[in-house]
């Protein structure tokens, strides 16, 4: 994928005739191989996708009822429609973090809905998000000053329309998810107790101790488990989406799963296709997400010619727990980095180096409450300049029971492992843990796919900009969640299904013939391969990046990817293949050329990402880096759907 700039509208457009000599603002413009047929219609950050999806239905999805579909009515009668391995819903939601979760339990109301959920439903960075979720809740504060905060963190990147919907409607989110039973807590006046958070003006953090995530999924899951119109698929890896050519657009029609307990791949055909699998920290060896966040979404999305945006802005969380500097280190590597939320230092935790010198006033005015990528470039330098692994975190000149009733999974945590937080700082390093870029959704999540709409990390809304405010994506998820209901039931109810639909798609392959002798291998490569390129990204597109090592990256990630390709194929691998280690590696290239693309093409410092070569912001560059659509005709097994695209017409 070459980087250029494109001179195209404040109002970004497909295609590569874009209009010129009007007083437009330009995008940077990474295109992946021109999309066929270039669409020339204008397309905003957040009004123009829904103008842009006025468009013809495919015979697949008919404006008109299909006799085949009459009998069951507006819903899918049963739980849902099988044949042998194919089932068909009227909705397919992909994730169960608090995205798909909030979006199901609003679309059951009207319809038929499948969550599929690549591990157990609780796995999701949702339950491991520890601060809370920002809300203009107090009278002191306000919309405008959340706005602001948000602003000025994304590095003046934000779609200021996005933000303003946001920070309006996150109360109404929170007051909703109390009276679906989530329990937040509450100060000694009875009112809720508010935390505050680094790049926050005010407290305005809704928190459960530091288990906000895993309380909000325990109050929606228990939601969806009692609602007869949902149907959870756990431990069902999705593969890619289901899609179409109608012309010059594109079309989903459900997806591809792979149940990973009986190795049986199921074809779920649906009228409306939630996207919000979560975000894709593994593809770095230190990251503070689940091992399930492996940017399936966002590469399956890319795999179907959705538009993704600002892929270069990854959040390194400052403060992840550096077990090599516990007391105690524990006995086997982490599978995902133990996060110390941002709120320690919201709450007065202070920073130090392992000299005991507090270092962030030397870098920021707001000292331990600047935004996130300031922190976590100041720790960066600060390990770099001292050649130490970590920085301490310390809380303890607090009262001991405030610090153990704010931050008890913390204090559990480090005290398993011989240090008491009361008593004793925490080692700290940055860890990889949120993707701010993502597939472009508008206002109401949708796409540039129709029928196919994005909720959470695997959306770039446009929200966060260069970089994400503490505690906003939560707040994020919960909003999109909600405003994807409605097109989608309007699209759901004007859409019937083709029973025959099934057919149009080669179904993937487990790979049973290839026998286990070579499927070891195939596994044990592929597993070194994945540490290999978590090594490449961390060393080369990591905190501080540069030109010249990024094109390194780029060379040595496609040299890698070639290698491993070539050894699967020649052990007798197929196109259509899948095994969850080898999709989930397919992800994670797809993912991480993305990201180096999208960089490549950003020459400043902006947010989350800081180059040496280009180290200052620069004005006329504060513009979103954007992926077009490519044909996937050619090019790598990650960047091609398994299956080739069915061409339909329009119905008159």
């Amino acid at each position: 994928m070459a980087a250029s700039i494109a001179s195209v509208g404040g109002h970004l457009q497909y295609g590569v005739n874009f209009c010129m000599g009007q007083s437009y603002k330009q995008a940077i413009w990474v295109p992946s191989v021109t999309f066929n047929g270039c669409l020339q219609r204008e397309l905003s950050w957040s009004c123009g996708v829904s103008k842009f999806l006025q468009i013809r239905k495919c015979n697949l999805f008919q404006s008109r009822t299909n006799e085949n579909w009459k009998s069951f009515g507006t819903f899918i009668t049963s739980a849902y429609l099988r044949d042998g391995s194919t089932k068909y819903f009227d909705f397919a939601v992909i994730g169960s973090g608090v995205a798909g979760l909030r979006y199901a339990l609003e679309v059951a109301k009207h319809g038929s809905v499948a969550i599929i959920t690549k591990a157990e439903p609780h796995e999701s960075n949702t339950n491991y998000a520890q601060g809370g979720v920002s809300a203009v809740l107090c009278p002191s504060d306000s919309v405008e000053s959340h706005m602001q905060d948000t602003i000025v963190a994304g590095a003046y990147l934000c779609d200021e329309e996005t933000v303003k919907v946001v920070c309006t409607e996150g109360p109404d989110r929170i007051r909703e998810l109390i009276a679906m039973g989530a329990s937040f807590d509450h100060g000694d006046d009875g009112n809720l107790h508010l935390a505050r958070e680094g790049g926050h003006s005010h407290h305005r953090i809704v928190h459960a101790a530091d288990m906000t995530g895993r309380e909000i999924e325990r109050a929606l899951l228990e939601a969806v488990v009692n609602d007869p119109n949902i149907s959870v698929f756990k431990h069902h890896f999705a593969i890619d989406l289901l899609t179409s050519q109608d012309g010059s657009d594109m079309v989903c029609h459900g997806i591809d799963a792979l149940n990973t307990e009986t190795q049986e791949v199921v074809r779920f055909i649906s009228k409306v296709t939630l996207l919000a699998s979560g975000g894709a920290g593994h593809i770095y060896p230190s990251t503070t997400n689940p091992l399930v966040a492996t940017g399936d979404g966002m590469a399956m999305a890319h795999r179907a010619q959705a538009v993704i945006s600002n892929m270069e802005f990854v959040q390194f969380h400052p403060t992840a727990l550096a077990d090599e500097g516990l007391p105690i280190e524990p006995k086997k590597t982490r599978e995902n980095s133990f996060l110390i939320t941002e709120a320690v230092r919201g709450d007065g935790g202070i920073l130090y180096n392992l000299s005991m010198e507090r270092f962030m006033p030397l870098y920021d005015e707001r000292a331990e409450l600047a935004p996130r990528d300031v922190v976590a470039r100041s720790i960066d330098d600060q390990l770099k300049k001292h050649n130490e692994k970590y920085v301490l975190l310390d809380i303890s000149h607090k009262p001991r029971e405030k610090i153990l009733s704010h931050f008890p999974n913390i204090a559990n945590e480090c005290l398993q492992h011989g240090l008491d937080i009361t008593q004793q700082p925490i080692p700290v390093v940055p860890a990889a843990h949120y993707m701010c870029g993502g597939v472009r959704a508008g206002l109401q999540g949708e796409t540039n796919v129709h029928g196919l709409y994005v909720a959470g990390e695997v959306a770039c809304t446009g929200l966060h900009g260069a970089n994400r405010l503490a505690s906003n994506s939560l707040l994020e998820a919960l909003v999109f969640a909600r405003r994807a209901v409605q097109p989608s039931i309007n699209h759901m109810k004007s859409s019937s299904l083709d029973l025959s639909a099934s057919s149009l798609w080669t179904r993937p392959l487990v790979p049973k013939s290839l026998g286990s002798d070579v499927m070891h291998k195939i596994l044990r490569i592929t597993k070194e391969v994945r540490k290999e390129l978590q090594s490449i990204m961390w060393k080369y597109v990591g905190i501080v990046r540069s030109t010249s090592r990024l094109q390194e990256a780029e060379q040595k990630i496609g040299k890698l990817e070639a290698k491993w390709e070539t050894y699967l194929f020649e052990h007798g691998w197929q196109q259509t293949m899948v095994a969850l280690e080898a999709c989930e590696m397919r992800n994670l290239f797809c993912c991480a050329k993305l990201v180096v693309s999208s960089a490549l093409a950003r020459h400043e410092s902006r947010g989350l990402h800081y180059m040496t070569d280009f180290p200052h912001l620069e004005e006329s560059k504060r513009l979103p880096t954007v992926i077009f659509p490519s044909s996937h005709t050619t090019g790598t097994w990650s960047s091609r759907q398994l299956h080739q695209q069915p061409i339909v017409k329009s119905m008159v």
